[in-house]
C-alpha cells in the first residue's frame, strides 16, 4: 500500500482507535466508547461507515436480558488494517534508512 493510497477508513484517528481496539477481538459498544472516548453519536456514524464499508460486522445479542451491541473486524478488515501498519512500518524504516 502507498502512502498517497490510504483508505478512506485509516484516515480518521476515531476509525483508527476502533480498529486498533477490535484487533484484539469483538468488543461491545460501551467498549469501544470508553477506549475511543468518543460521544455515542460520533462513535455511531463511524461504527455505520465501516460496516457500510465491509471492515466490521455489528451483532445485536441479548446479555441478562438486555440489548447489547457487538463490534468485530471482518477478515478484510483485519487485513488492510494490518497491511496499514506495514506500510507504516515500512514508510518509517526508509526514511530512518536515508537519514542514517
Amino acid at each position: 500500500m502507498d502512502i498517497n493510497s490510504i483508505p478512506d477508513i485509516f484516515q480518521s484517528k476515531l476509525r483508527i482507535a476502533i480498529v486498533s481496539c477490535l484487533i484484539t477481538g469483538e468488543k461491545s459498544f460501551k467498549e469501544l466508547k470508553e477506549v475511543t472516548g468518543a460521544t455515542d453519536g460520533n462513535l455511531s456514524v463511524h461504527l455505520s461507515k465501516m460496516k457500510e464499508s465491509g471492515y466490521i460486522e455489528i451483532n445485536k445479542v441479548f446479555l441478562n436480558n438486555k440489548p447489547q451491541t457487538i463490534y468485530k473486524l471482518t477478515k478484510m478488515g483485519e487485513s488492510k488494517f494490518i497491511e496499514y501498519v506495514t506500510s507504516l512500518e515500512n514508510l518509517v524504516k526508509k526514511y530512518r534508512d536515508i537519514n542514517t
